[in-house]
């Protein structure tokens, strides 16, 4: 299985959301901080088609809102987090 990826900015309300998800359901995850400057996330732009984060990449699942990303993970992800807790 691929490691989810996070492209992150620290100082983004919206990234926080994902990041406190991932970290609540113990999951491990790749953080991709990305620039400040929108023109500058070439690589955000490469995976997703936009430059707004956050983003994440979950081998061919990639996810651009913070809704979807935590939907998905909860989805996805809520039987092994919980596996991690006992």
């Amino acid at each position: 299985m691929s490691k989810l990826r996070l492209y992150n900015l620290d100082g983004c309300g919206y990234c926080a959301m994902v990041r406190d998800v991932l970290q609540a359901m113990k999951l491990d995850y790749e953080k991709i901080e990305v620039p400040w400057p929108r023109h500058q996330r070439e690589e955000v732009y490469k995976v997703s088609g936009q430059y707004t984060v956050p983003v994440l990449v979950d081998g061919e699942n990639i996810f651009d809102d913070e809704y979807d990303i935590i939907r998905y993970l909860k989805d996805n992800y809520a039987e092994k987090a919980q596996t991690k807790k006992a």
